[in-house]
């Protein structure tokens, strides 16, 4: 019997939800892992979300260290948690440990653009966009032209 169904399209109830994540394939978990960018981000790169890359530097929205900022250490695909830098604990023995963060508990403050393939993808959809925006405008301006010489 298949684990996973790639015919799946959702449901209300939660334990298909995490059965759902539980089972993907590791490709899919990746994208899973898509942290939401903060207002001026998703100004400047056209898009709500992004998937998280160790180096950006991200903001902790709920919890126990909700406000707090650091960068992204550690991405585990497999278990679909993210470590930060300086975010630990003590343990009963005296020894520090990170502790896994969800990314939907994250924002990204800040992208780290040295990942040239990154945003390869993104730029080629804004241009297109930009060249659609100016068809319609050029459409528009003939249209305006065709009305005024009636």
């Amino acid at each position: 019997m298949k684990k996973f169904s790639t015919h799946w399209t959702g449901s209300k109830n939660p334990g298909k939800q995490r059965k759902y994540s539980a089972n993907a394939p590791i490709h899919i978990k990746r994208k899973m892992l898509s942290v939401n960018l903060t207002k001026n981000l998703r100004e400047k790169y056209k898009t709500r979300n992004i998937e998280s890359r160790k180096g950006d530097s991200v903001k902790i929205m709920k919890g126990k260290y909700k406000g707090k900022t650091a960068k992204i250490n550690i991405i585990k695909t497999k278990s679909m948690q993210i470590y930060l830098d300086g975010i630990q604990k003590k343990k009963q023995d005296g020894s520090m440990v990170n502790i896994p963060f969800r990314a939907s508990n994250l924002q990204i403050t800040e992208i780290y653009l040295d990942d040239k393939r990154r945003f390869k993808k993104s730029k080629s959809e804004i241009k297109t966009e930009n060249s659609k925006k100016e068809e319609k405008s050029e459409v528009k301006r003939e249209l305006k032209i065709k009305e005024n010489k009636k």
